[in-house]
C-alpha cells in the first residue's frame, strides 16, 4: 500500500468525552481547513465505559477525515496517544486531549510557531490554567519532584497539546518503553522545542478522569523511569544514618567510660529501631518499584491491543504494525 500524503494529523485519546465529541471534531474540521485542505482526526477511544466509540462511529461515518481506533482494554492516556502516532500519516502531527481544554483553534499558533522558530516540536503553554485547584496544585508538586529527581526543567503549565514534526514522531515510536508520557519522551528525543502561549479552556463537559490515585501513580512511573536519582538518594540516607548511629555510639562509649554514667536508653533504642526498620522498608519499596519496572520490559508485550479501527490508515508506522502482526 502507498502512503497517503497528508500535511496535518490529530490525534486524541478519548475517555468518557461522548459528549464532548461532535464539538471537538466540528472545530477541528474549521480550524484546520482553514490551514489545509489535507488533514485527518485520529481518536483513539480507549476502552471508554460511556458511548465515545458509538460517537466515534457515527463521525466518521460522515465525515472521511476523522478516524477512530479502538482498543481492546483501558491501557492509558499515554499508551492511546501512542496508538494514535503509530497511525498518523501527516507531516505534522499534533496531539491534543479530547475535552476541548486544548482549543483547536490555537493549532495555527503552534503551527506558525514551528515554521517560523523554526521548530521540530512546539508545546502550548497554558498561561492561565482553567482546572480546578487540586489538579493545578497537584501538577505543581509533581514537576517540582520531577525536576529534583531527574535534574531537569520542565514547566507545569505544559502538557500533551503540542506540534511535532514526522522526523520527531519517527523517533518517538522507536521508543518501546512500557511506561510511556508522551511529553517527556519528547523532550528526551533532543529535538528544537519551542513553546508558545495558548488559551486554555474548561472542559466542555463531564470532569477529569485523573483521581489523585491516578495522579500519583503516574508521578512515581514517570520518575522511576527516567531517573535512577531515587536509589542514589536511598544509599546516601543510609549513609548518613550510618554516619549519625557511628557518632551516637561514640557518644555514649565516652560518656559511660569518661563520665561513669550508665546508659539506659531503652526508649531511644526502640525508636531508632522502628525508625530505621521503617527507611529500611521504604528503600526496599523503592528498589523493587525499579525490578517492577525491569520485569514489565522483559515480557516485551505488545504496548496496546487494537480492537477495532474505522477510516482508511496507512502510515510508516502503521504498515510496520501490520505486517508485524
Amino acid at each position: 500500500m502507498s502512503k497517503t500524503k497528508l500535511d496535518i494529523s490529530v490525534v486524541t485519546p478519548v475517555y468518557k468525552a461522548e459528549s464532548c465529541l461532535d464539538e471537538l471534531c466540528r472545530r477541528l474540521i474549521t480550524s484546520l481547513e482553514a490551514i489545509t485542505p489535507d488533514f485527518e482526526i485520529i481518536m483513539v477511544e480507549d476502552a471508554s465505559p460511556d458511548a465515545s466509540w458509538q460517537r466515534i462511529e457515527q463521525i466518521a461515518a460522515a465525515e472521511p477525515r476523522c478516524k477512530g481506533i479502538r482498543l481492546a482494554r483501558n491501557f492509558g492516556q499515554h499508551y492511546a496517544i501512542t496508538a494514535g502516532l503509530e497511525h498518523a500519516s501527516g507531516e505534522w502531527v499534533v496531539v491534543m486531549d479530547c475535552d476541548l481544554q486544548d482549543q483547536p483553534e490555537e493549532i495555527a499558533k503552534l503551527l506558525q510557531t514551528a515554521k517560523s522558530g523554526p521548530f521540530d516540536v512546539v508545546f502550548g503553554r497554558r498561561i492561565r490554567r482553567q482546572d480546578k485547584f487540586l489538579k493545578r496544585l497537584s501538577s505543581k508538586m509533581f514537576y517540582a519532584v520531577y525536576n529534583f529527581l531527574t535534574d531537569s526543567h520542565f514547566d507545569n503549565t505544559v502538557a500533551n497539546f503540542s506540534i511535532s514534526r514526522r522526523q520527531v514522531i519517527t523517533e518517538f515510536l522507536r521508543l518501546r518503553e512500557h511506561n510511556r508520557s508522551f511529553p517527556l519522551f519528547i523532550r528526551w528525543l533532543g529535538f528544537s522545542v519551542g513553546f508558545v502561549d495558548v488559551a486554555h479552556a474548561e472542559r466542555f463537559a463531564g470532569k477529569t478522569s485523573y483521581t489523585l490515585y491516578k495522579l500519583l501513580k503516574l508521578s512515581a512511573e514517570s520518575i522511576i523511569s527516567q531517573s535512577n536519582k531515587p536509589l542514589h538518594l536511598s544509599i546516601a540516607l543510609g549513609l548518613l544514618l550510618a554516619l549519625g548511629a557511628f557518632l551516637v555510639a561514640l557518644y555514649f562509649v565516652a560518656k559511660y567510660f569518661l563520665f561513669g554514667i550508665p546508659v539506659t536508653g531503652w526508649t531511644s533504642m526502640m525508636v531508632s529501631l522502628w525508625m530505621l526498620g521503617g527507611i529500611l522498608l521504604a528503600n526496599l519499596g523503592i528498589l523493587g518499584l525499579y525490578l517492577g519496572r525491569v520485569f514489565n520490559e522483559v515480557k516485551n508485550r505488545p504496548l496496546y491491543v487494537i480492537r477495532q479501527r474505522l477510516g482508511a490508515f496507512e502510515s510508516p508506522a502503521q504498515a510496520r504494525h501490520t505486517h508485524d502482526h
